[in-house]
């Protein structure tokens, strides 16, 4: 019982940063479809607490699993990866 599971991080890319303390996250992944064999690929959008607001459109961002934090948000932004200059 003493194990814990890791968290799940993922990286990506900052879609919309309207909301205050709330990013909006697209994470895409390829997979090898296991009847056709083909490389597809799919992208997911998260919810992202951001606490000091840091983050803006463009950014490529680490994000990490977390508690809930409200009715969508479930990650929480870890550090800025690439920063888009101009902002």
């Amino acid at each position: 019982m003493s194990e814990h599971k890791r968290r799940k991080y993922s990286i990506g890319i900052v879609i919309s940063d309207k909301n205050d303390k709330t990013r909006l996250v697209s994470v895409g992944r390829t997979y090898r479809h296991s009847l056709y064999d083909r490389v597809l690929c799919s992208k997911s959008k998260f919810a992202v607490h951001d606490e000091k607001n840091i983050s803006h459109i463009g950014d490529t961002v680490k994000i990490i699993e977390s508690r809930p934090l409200s009715k969508t948000k479930r990650w929480v932004l870890v550090e800025v990866v690439n920063k888009i200059s101009g902002i």
